[in-house]
């Protein structure tokens, strides 16, 4: 497997690490205190499910983006970002609103934050993988 994958895959993880502990714990945490009744306890919570999760999610994120790759820079990264969270956020925020006594404003921002998360995976990946070299003109 190419190298680029796993260094890729690592920073994805990164990316994702950082962006959920900053929606979670402070831009979200509000929406959550409202719907307490819902979550595990802080110390029931499941962190090492929770981190194996995200670790499956950067491999997979990394390597699907690598069979596709063309190497035309960053608005593929942007453009792979926003597919797949059409693909995955999307159907998952509204399921959970359509099932969960979830109030709209969780599921709308697990929406927007989950899109833009994605979306800078993306562009970290195109960044890791570079752009292709042009091909050189025929003689």
């Amino acid at each position: 497997m190419n190298k680029k994958v796993w260094v890729g895959a690592i920073a994805v993880f990164v990316v994702v690490f950082v962006v959920e502990y900053i929606v979670n714990n402070f831009l979200m945490m509000s929406v959550y205190q409202q719907t307490a009744s819902l979550w595990r306890p802080p110390e029931e919570m499941k962190f090492g499910v929770m981190i194996i999760c995200w670790l499956f999610f950067s491999f997979f994120f990394t390597f699907i983006f690598s069979k596709g790759y063309e190497g035309k820079g960053i608005m593929e990264g942007v453009r792979y970002g926003f597919y797949v969270a059409m693909m995955m956020v999307v159907p998952v925020a509204y399921m959970t609103y359509a099932t969960m006594p979830v109030p709209y404003a969780l599921s709308l921002q697990w929406f927007i934050y989950g899109t833009v998360e994605d979306i800078l995976a993306g562009v970290v990946l195109a960044l890791v993988f570079g752009k292709k070299p042009a091909p050189a003109p025929a003689a």
